[in-house]
Protein backbone atom coordinates (compact mmCIF):
# COMPACT_ATOMS: atom_id res chain seq x y z
CA UNK A 1 0.00 0.00 0.00
CA UNK A 2 1.29 3.48 -0.82
CA UNK A 3 1.60 5.32 2.30
CA UNK A 4 3.67 8.43 1.28
CA UNK A 5 1.11 12.13 1.16
CA UNK A 6 0.48 13.76 -2.14
CA UNK A 7 1.73 16.36 -2.82
CA UNK A 8 -0.28 19.36 -3.04
CA UNK A 9 -0.16 21.55 -6.40
CA UNK A 10 0.98 24.88 -5.44
CA UNK A 11 -1.82 27.65 -5.99
CA UNK A 12 1.19 29.65 -6.98
CA UNK A 13 1.10 27.62 -10.31
CA UNK A 14 0.35 29.70 -13.24
CA UNK A 15 -2.40 29.18 -15.84
CA UNK A 16 -1.37 26.76 -18.41
CA UNK A 17 0.15 29.34 -21.15
CA UNK A 18 -1.95 28.02 -23.77
CA UNK A 19 -1.16 28.68 -27.79
CA UNK A 20 -5.08 28.24 -29.43
CA UNK A 21 -8.33 26.61 -28.83
CA UNK A 22 -9.04 23.47 -26.45
CA UNK A 23 -9.45 21.81 -29.78
CA UNK A 24 -6.38 22.42 -31.41
CA UNK A 25 -4.58 21.37 -27.49
CA UNK A 26 -7.05 17.80 -28.20
CA UNK A 27 -5.06 17.54 -31.48
CA UNK A 28 -1.63 18.08 -30.30
CA UNK A 29 -2.10 15.89 -27.11
CA UNK A 30 1.11 13.32 -26.88
CA UNK A 31 -0.14 10.10 -28.89
CA UNK A 32 3.39 8.08 -29.20
CA UNK A 33 4.71 6.65 -25.93
CA UNK A 34 8.46 7.37 -26.86
CA UNK A 35 7.18 10.62 -27.07
CA UNK A 36 5.67 10.89 -23.47
CA UNK A 37 8.56 9.01 -21.56
CA UNK A 38 11.31 11.23 -23.45
CA UNK A 39 9.02 14.31 -22.47
CA UNK A 40 8.97 13.06 -18.91
CA UNK A 41 12.95 12.09 -18.96
CA UNK A 42 11.69 8.63 -17.74
CA UNK A 43 14.69 5.91 -17.75
CA UNK A 44 14.32 3.85 -21.72
CA UNK A 45 13.87 0.63 -19.71
CA UNK A 46 10.21 1.73 -19.69
CA UNK A 47 10.12 1.80 -23.68
CA UNK A 48 9.18 -1.50 -24.50
CA UNK A 49 6.39 -1.86 -21.76
CA UNK A 50 5.05 1.17 -23.09
CA UNK A 51 5.09 0.50 -26.45
CA UNK A 52 3.10 -3.33 -25.85
CA UNK A 53 0.52 -1.36 -23.62
CA UNK A 54 0.26 1.27 -26.56
CA UNK A 55 -0.11 -1.44 -28.93
CA UNK A 56 -3.38 -2.51 -26.74
CA UNK A 57 -4.96 0.67 -26.17
CA UNK A 58 -2.95 3.97 -27.77
CA UNK A 59 -1.41 6.77 -25.79
CA UNK A 60 -2.77 10.13 -25.29
CA UNK A 61 -2.16 12.86 -23.09
CA UNK A 62 -2.61 16.51 -23.37
CA UNK A 63 -0.25 18.93 -22.56
CA UNK A 64 -2.20 20.58 -20.37
CA UNK A 65 -2.27 17.29 -18.11
CA UNK A 66 1.42 16.44 -18.73
CA UNK A 67 2.58 19.69 -17.41
CA UNK A 68 0.81 18.14 -13.57
CA UNK A 69 3.35 15.29 -13.75
CA UNK A 70 6.41 15.08 -11.71
CA UNK A 71 9.66 14.70 -14.53
CA UNK A 72 11.81 11.12 -14.13
CA UNK A 73 9.07 9.47 -11.44
CA UNK A 74 7.94 6.54 -13.19
CA UNK A 75 5.96 6.51 -9.63
CA UNK A 76 4.02 9.56 -10.21
CA UNK A 77 0.29 9.24 -9.39
CA UNK A 78 -0.76 11.13 -12.86
CA UNK A 79 1.73 9.06 -14.77
CA UNK A 80 0.92 5.91 -13.45
CA UNK A 81 -2.89 6.52 -14.83
CA UNK A 82 -1.79 7.57 -18.65
CA UNK A 83 1.43 5.23 -18.64
CA UNK A 84 0.89 2.28 -21.13
CA UNK A 85 2.94 -0.95 -19.84
CA UNK A 86 3.55 -4.21 -20.56
CA UNK A 87 0.94 -5.82 -17.59
CA UNK A 88 -1.32 -4.36 -19.79
CA UNK A 89 -1.17 -7.61 -22.08
CA UNK A 90 -1.67 -9.69 -18.86
CA UNK A 91 -5.04 -11.82 -18.89
CA UNK A 92 -6.21 -12.92 -15.46
CA UNK A 93 -9.40 -14.84 -15.16
CA UNK A 94 -12.65 -12.68 -14.52
CA UNK A 95 -10.60 -9.32 -16.15
CA UNK A 96 -12.41 -8.90 -19.15
CA UNK A 97 -13.92 -6.35 -22.30
CA UNK A 98 -17.25 -5.60 -21.52
CA UNK A 99 -17.02 -5.51 -17.69
CA UNK A 100 -20.58 -3.78 -17.22
CA UNK A 101 -22.04 -6.26 -19.67
CA UNK A 102 -22.89 -3.07 -21.98
CA UNK A 103 -23.91 -4.44 -25.41
CA UNK A 104 -27.18 -5.94 -22.87
CA UNK A 105 -28.01 -2.76 -22.39
CA UNK A 106 -27.82 -1.29 -25.79
CA UNK A 107 -31.47 -0.74 -27.15
CA UNK A 108 -30.54 1.79 -29.38
CA UNK A 109 -27.13 3.23 -31.17
CA UNK A 110 -25.33 4.93 -28.99
CA UNK A 111 -28.09 4.27 -26.17
CA UNK A 112 -27.15 2.42 -22.97
CA UNK A 113 -30.14 1.87 -20.58
CA UNK A 114 -29.26 -0.21 -17.58
CA UNK A 115 -30.95 1.48 -14.52
CA UNK A 116 -34.87 2.75 -13.85
CA UNK A 117 -35.18 6.41 -14.85
CA UNK A 118 -32.35 7.49 -16.56
CA UNK A 119 -30.46 6.51 -19.84
CA UNK A 120 -26.88 7.14 -20.57
CA UNK A 121 -26.14 8.74 -24.31
CA UNK A 122 -22.96 8.43 -26.19
CA UNK A 123 -22.34 11.78 -27.08
CA UNK A 124 -18.53 11.43 -28.36
CA UNK A 125 -16.60 8.28 -28.95
CA UNK A 126 -13.53 10.63 -28.36
CA UNK A 127 -11.56 11.12 -25.06
CA UNK A 128 -8.64 14.24 -24.64
CA UNK A 129 -7.13 11.27 -22.31
CA UNK A 130 -6.65 7.67 -22.33
CA UNK A 131 -6.83 6.58 -19.17
CA UNK A 132 -4.97 3.01 -19.20
CA UNK A 133 -8.07 1.57 -16.52
CA UNK A 134 -10.83 2.23 -18.38
CA UNK A 135 -13.76 0.31 -18.81
CA UNK A 136 -14.88 0.74 -21.74
CA UNK A 137 -10.99 0.54 -23.63
CA UNK A 138 -12.81 -1.80 -25.35
CA UNK A 139 -15.99 -0.16 -26.51
CA UNK A 140 -17.26 -0.31 -29.93
CA UNK A 141 -17.54 3.14 -30.47
CA UNK A 142 -17.74 2.30 -34.44
CA UNK A 143 -21.06 0.67 -33.96
CA UNK A 144 -21.98 3.52 -31.18
CA UNK A 145 -21.36 6.78 -32.95
CA UNK A 146 -24.86 8.23 -34.34
CA UNK A 147 -25.22 10.84 -36.88
CA UNK A 148 -27.80 13.50 -36.93
CA UNK A 149 -30.49 10.90 -38.08
CA UNK A 150 -29.71 7.92 -36.32
CA UNK A 151 -29.87 9.98 -33.12
CA UNK A 152 -33.45 10.49 -33.53
CA UNK A 153 -33.93 6.77 -33.19
CA UNK A 154 -32.23 7.07 -29.71
CA UNK A 155 -34.41 10.29 -29.31
CA UNK A 156 -37.44 8.61 -29.62
CA UNK A 157 -37.23 6.22 -27.39
CA UNK A 158 -36.90 8.77 -24.65
CA UNK A 159 -39.38 10.67 -26.26
CA UNK A 160 -41.47 7.42 -25.81
CA UNK A 161 -40.77 6.50 -22.33
CA UNK A 162 -42.12 8.85 -19.50
CA UNK A 163 -40.62 7.26 -16.70
CA UNK A 164 -37.14 8.22 -18.19
CA UNK A 165 -36.43 11.43 -16.46
CA UNK A 166 -32.56 11.79 -16.35
CA UNK A 167 -30.56 11.87 -19.82
CA UNK A 168 -26.48 11.59 -18.60
CA UNK A 169 -23.71 12.79 -21.62
CA UNK A 170 -21.00 10.02 -21.56
CA UNK A 171 -18.55 8.89 -24.21
CA UNK A 172 -15.42 8.70 -24.90
CA UNK A 173 -15.49 12.48 -23.11
CA UNK A 174 -18.86 14.28 -24.21
CA UNK A 175 -17.14 17.40 -24.21
CA UNK A 176 -15.18 16.25 -26.82
CA UNK A 177 -18.03 16.96 -29.02
CA UNK A 178 -18.45 20.26 -30.82
CA UNK A 179 -20.40 23.04 -29.00
CA UNK A 180 -22.38 23.38 -32.07
CA UNK A 181 -23.15 19.46 -31.76
CA UNK A 182 -23.63 19.45 -27.65
CA UNK A 183 -26.00 22.31 -28.16
CA UNK A 184 -27.88 20.92 -30.73
CA UNK A 185 -28.28 17.83 -28.49
CA UNK A 186 -29.24 19.38 -25.36
CA UNK A 187 -31.62 21.35 -27.13
CA UNK A 188 -33.40 18.06 -28.63
CA UNK A 189 -33.25 16.69 -25.12
CA UNK A 190 -35.01 19.73 -23.36
CA UNK A 191 -37.61 19.51 -26.19
CA UNK A 192 -38.89 16.08 -24.03
CA UNK A 193 -40.85 17.45 -21.52
CA UNK A 194 -40.86 14.09 -18.74
CA UNK A 195 -36.50 14.85 -18.96
CA UNK A 196 -35.37 16.80 -16.05
CA UNK A 197 -32.18 16.38 -15.62
CA UNK A 198 -29.08 16.84 -17.67
CA UNK A 199 -25.80 14.77 -16.49
CA UNK A 200 -22.49 15.12 -18.03
CA UNK A 201 -19.83 12.93 -17.39
CA UNK A 202 -16.51 14.27 -18.30
CA UNK A 203 -12.61 14.03 -17.72
CA UNK A 204 -12.29 17.44 -20.28
CA UNK A 205 -12.56 20.13 -17.50
CA UNK A 206 -9.47 18.30 -15.42
CA UNK A 207 -7.12 17.45 -18.33
CA UNK A 208 -7.98 20.31 -20.83
CA UNK A 209 -9.26 23.59 -18.38
CA UNK A 210 -9.69 25.78 -21.47
CA UNK A 211 -12.27 23.34 -22.84
CA UNK A 212 -14.52 25.23 -20.44
CA UNK A 213 -15.22 28.57 -22.53
CA UNK A 214 -17.55 30.73 -23.42
CA UNK A 215 -19.18 28.69 -26.10
CA UNK A 216 -19.78 25.66 -23.51
CA UNK A 217 -21.15 27.74 -21.24
CA UNK A 218 -23.52 29.39 -23.26
CA UNK A 219 -25.98 26.66 -24.26
CA UNK A 220 -24.89 24.70 -20.55
CA UNK A 221 -26.21 27.99 -18.94
CA UNK A 222 -29.13 28.39 -20.84
CA UNK A 223 -30.91 24.98 -20.43
CA UNK A 224 -33.75 24.50 -18.76
CA UNK A 225 -33.47 21.29 -17.31
CA UNK A 226 -31.05 21.18 -13.65
CA UNK A 227 -27.24 20.12 -14.56
CA UNK A 228 -24.99 18.03 -12.81
CA UNK A 229 -21.51 17.73 -14.61
CA UNK A 230 -19.50 14.61 -12.74
CA UNK A 231 -16.11 14.72 -12.98
CA UNK A 232 -13.29 12.46 -12.64
CA UNK A 233 -10.38 13.03 -10.91
CA UNK A 234 -8.72 10.27 -8.95
CA UNK A 235 -5.79 12.50 -7.21
CA UNK A 236 -5.50 15.48 -5.44
CA UNK A 237 -2.66 16.44 -7.91
CA UNK A 238 -5.05 16.65 -11.21
CA UNK A 239 -6.86 19.69 -9.53
CA UNK A 240 -4.41 23.16 -10.13
CA UNK A 241 -5.65 26.48 -10.52
CA UNK A 242 -6.60 26.02 -13.91
CA UNK A 243 -9.01 23.58 -13.24
CA UNK A 244 -10.09 25.45 -10.08
CA UNK A 245 -10.99 27.75 -12.44
CA UNK A 246 -12.90 25.95 -15.06
CA UNK A 247 -14.75 24.39 -11.95
CA UNK A 248 -15.60 27.93 -10.99
CA UNK A 249 -16.70 28.57 -13.98
CA UNK A 250 -19.35 25.86 -14.28
CA UNK A 251 -20.58 26.59 -10.60
CA UNK A 252 -21.21 30.11 -12.15
CA UNK A 253 -23.56 28.67 -14.93
CA UNK A 254 -25.60 26.98 -12.53
CA UNK A 255 -23.64 23.53 -12.43
CA UNK A 256 -23.61 20.89 -9.43
CA UNK A 257 -20.42 19.69 -9.62
CA UNK A 258 -19.52 16.34 -8.47
CA UNK A 259 -16.59 13.55 -8.56
CA UNK A 260 -16.46 10.09 -9.15
CA UNK A 261 -12.72 8.44 -8.59
CA UNK A 262 -11.59 4.94 -9.08
CA UNK A 263 -9.63 3.20 -6.31
CA UNK A 264 -6.09 2.46 -7.82
CA UNK A 265 -2.84 0.35 -7.19
CA UNK A 266 -0.03 2.51 -6.97
CA UNK A 267 -2.20 6.16 -7.33
CA UNK A 268 -4.44 6.82 -4.43
CA UNK A 269 -4.63 2.90 -2.45
CA UNK A 270 -3.96 4.92 0.47
CA UNK A 271 -5.81 7.13 3.51
CA UNK A 272 -3.54 9.80 2.66
CA UNK A 273 -4.42 10.51 -1.21
CA UNK A 274 -7.86 9.57 -0.21
CA UNK A 275 -8.51 12.06 2.58
CA UNK A 276 -6.03 15.05 0.37
CA UNK A 277 -8.47 14.26 -2.41
CA UNK A 278 -11.47 14.84 -0.72
CA UNK A 279 -9.92 17.89 0.89
CA UNK A 280 -8.69 19.69 -2.56
CA UNK A 281 -11.70 18.50 -4.16
CA UNK A 282 -14.05 20.59 -1.63
CA UNK A 283 -11.38 23.56 -2.07
CA UNK A 284 -12.56 23.59 -6.03
CA UNK A 285 -16.12 23.85 -4.93
CA UNK A 286 -16.64 19.87 -5.52
CA UNK A 287 -18.37 17.11 -3.67
CA UNK A 288 -16.78 13.26 -3.77
CA UNK A 289 -19.77 11.45 -4.87
CA UNK A 290 -18.88 7.79 -5.48
CA UNK A 291 -15.38 5.63 -5.39
CA UNK A 292 -15.60 3.12 -7.68
CA UNK A 293 -13.57 -0.14 -6.89
CA UNK A 294 -11.66 -1.25 -10.16
CA UNK A 295 -14.19 -2.35 -13.18
CA UNK A 296 -12.76 -5.57 -14.29
CA UNK A 297 -11.99 -4.94 -17.60
CA UNK A 298 -9.02 -6.22 -19.65
CA UNK A 299 -5.65 -4.78 -19.69
CA UNK A 300 -5.88 -2.95 -16.28
CA UNK A 301 -5.49 -5.98 -13.61
CA UNK A 302 -2.20 -4.36 -12.38
CA UNK A 303 -4.75 -1.56 -10.86
CA UNK A 304 -7.16 -3.87 -8.72
CA UNK A 305 -7.14 -3.21 -4.98
CA UNK A 306 -9.27 -6.33 -2.98
CA UNK A 307 -12.35 -5.39 -1.70
CA UNK A 308 -11.02 -6.45 1.29
CA UNK A 309 -8.52 -3.53 1.53
CA UNK A 310 -10.89 -0.95 -0.07
CA UNK A 311 -13.45 -1.57 2.96
CA UNK A 312 -10.16 -1.53 5.61
CA UNK A 313 -9.23 2.47 3.86
CA UNK A 314 -12.89 3.64 3.23
CA UNK A 315 -13.10 2.77 7.09
CA UNK A 316 -9.79 4.43 7.92
CA UNK A 317 -10.83 6.97 5.80
CA UNK A 318 -14.44 7.83 7.98
CA UNK A 319 -11.97 8.67 10.83
CA UNK A 320 -9.74 11.47 9.02
CA UNK A 321 -13.19 13.20 7.28
CA UNK A 322 -16.49 14.62 7.62
CA UNK A 323 -19.29 13.47 6.26
CA UNK A 324 -20.23 15.29 3.75
CA UNK A 325 -16.25 14.83 2.12
CA UNK A 326 -16.76 10.70 2.29
CA UNK A 327 -17.51 9.36 -1.22
CA UNK A 328 -19.65 6.13 -1.61
CA UNK A 329 -17.61 3.05 -1.61
CA UNK A 330 -19.15 1.48 -4.99
CA UNK A 331 -19.25 -1.53 -7.03
CA UNK A 332 -20.83 -1.52 -10.74
CA UNK A 333 -21.84 -5.69 -10.94
CA UNK A 334 -24.00 -6.56 -14.71
CA UNK A 335 -27.56 -7.05 -14.00
CA UNK A 336 -27.90 -5.22 -10.58
CA UNK A 337 -30.59 -1.87 -10.36
CA UNK A 338 -27.98 0.74 -9.04
CA UNK A 339 -24.42 0.77 -8.35
CA UNK A 340 -23.59 -2.08 -5.28
CA UNK A 341 -22.02 -0.31 -2.04
CA UNK A 342 -19.36 -2.22 -0.28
Amino acid sequence: MITRSPAKVQTATPLLATDGSWQRQLSQAIRDPEALCRRLGLDPAWLPGAATGHALFEVCVPEAYLARIVPGDPHDPLLRQVLPLAAEAETPAGFVNDPLAEAAHTPRRGLIHKYAGRVLLIASPTCAINCRYCFRRHFPYDANAPSRAQWQESLDYLRNDSSIHEAILSGGDPLAASDRQLAWLVGELEAIPHLRRLRIHTRLPVVIPDRIDDALLDWLAASRLQKVVVLHINHANEIDDAVEAACERLTRAGVTLLNQSVLLRGVNDSVDALAALSERLFEAGVLPYYLHVLDPVSGAAHFDVSDAEARTLVAELRKALPGFLMPRLVREIPGEASKTPL
